[in-house]
């Protein structure tokens, strides 16, 4: 494992970190539910392999996530690690709200302080609405006085006006998590908003280096476009940790044999290992994925559940394969959904949580067409 500074705070942290949203699970009666003794074994491997960081949050796998991350870091990982998680900022009404929501992740990860406490994907919109609102960067500072959390940070989906807004509003940020990868260069914060905000002294974590396993397993065109002599998902991981304004990349692993890839591209990933042909291989996949693409889903699921019962990250991937497997493949993975686009009522809960800001609304017309 390598190791990276982060920003002044004289830590270390791991190049791999440890996502908790996409841990492996069970069917459980109607539900699928964390495996747990699969959860713990892979998070306990990772960190005895020097990942040193694990990331989790409220509303991670139907609220489970932090419970299963605070087993996880019994018989001693809790003090071989630093913990992450995030203020659920759409659930504060009022300022009160901040500390209580707080003392309730503490109490389910059964710990006495959390290290990195993020708000949690902060958008200007909810930056604006919430965060100023009930003043919740003043209440990040109190807690961190209490001893509650060490280092104050956000998550961001929005675009690079809003990110480089919500950095330039605070003088004192310790970090903050960005989606990056070869694909959204110009998408989210964008490398522009990576560089500004380090070049500020604010460390930088990465999320969705894989895009939501889209580039793990890309189109046939755009797998076409990378060199074989490494896999999809190692070129994927290695485009972010060229970068030496990234602190480190989270990947949400759901088995054992993902961690293990993970962890052996971890140990041969450095700053500045790509070369000028590699990153014009990245530039030329990038193109061919841009027009392939018909939605730009990454299948967090934040948009679920859905009130009339839509699969919605589902009927996306179906909608998606049509512009790269081809209609055969995609109709019959579309035939299999119970409830399919055609059931949407246009209520438009889902598009108030998609960190993507897709017009979901709008887009399930478009499958519903393309389908019928």
């Amino acid at each position: 494992m390598h190791y990276r500074k982060f920003g002044n705070t004289g830590i270390e942290i791991s190049g791999l970190g440890f996502g908790a949203m996409r841990l492996p699970t069970i069917q459980k009666g109607e539900k699928n539910v964390i495996d747990e003794e699969k959860s713990i074994a892979m998070i306990r491997h990772a960190i005895d392999n020097g990942v040193n960081y694990v990331d989790t949050a409220y509303p991670y796998h139907d609220e489970q996530s932090e419970i299963l991350v605070g087993k996880a870091l019994k018989d001693g990982y809790r003090e071989k690690t630093y913990l992450a998680t995030k203020s659920p900022v759409w659930k504060i009404q009022k300022e009160e709200d901040f500390e209580l929501l707080l003392d309730e992740q503490l109490e389910k990860l059964q710990v006495d302080y959390i290290d990195f406490y993020l708000l949690h994907a902060l958008s200007k919109e909810r930056f604006e609405n919430t965060v100023l609102k009930y003043n919740l960067i003043e209440q990040m500072e109190k807690v961190r006085e209490k001893g509650k959390i060490k280092y104050i940070g956000f998550s961001f989906h929005d675009d690079a006006d809003a990110f480089k807004q919500i950095i330039d509003s605070y003088d004192h940020w310790d970090f903050c998590q960005i989606q990056f990868n070869y694909v959204d260069t110009d998408q989210q914060a964008t490398v522009k908003g990576l560089e500004y905000a380090a070049s500020k002294g604010i460390p930088v974590i990465i999320m969705e280096p894989l895009r939501g396993g889209k580039l793990a397993n890309p189109p046939k065109n755009v797998a076409a476009a990378l060199d074989p002599k490494k896999s999809p998902v190692e070129w994927a991981l290695d485009f972010v940790w060229d970068r030496p304004e990234v602190t480190l990349l989270l990947s949400g692993m759901s088995t054992p044999e993902q961690l293990e890839e993970n962890l052996l591209f971890a140990d041969r990933a450095s700053i500045g290992m790509l070369t000028e042909e590699d990153k014009e291989m990245f530039a030329n996949a990038k193109k061919v994925f841009d027009t392939m693409a018909m939605v730009g889903c990454t299948k967090c699921r934040y948009c679920l559940p859905c009130p009339s019962g839509l699969p919605i990250p589902d009927i996306f991937e179906a909608y998606n394969q049509t512009a790269s497997n081809g209609m055969e493949d995609a109709k019959k993975l579309y035939n299999s959904f119970e409830i399919n686009a055609a059931s949407c009522v246009q209520c438009r809960a889902c598009e108030e949580e998609c960190p993507q800001h897709i017009e979901i609304s709008q887009v399930m017309q478009d499958v519903d067409a393309i389908f019928a």
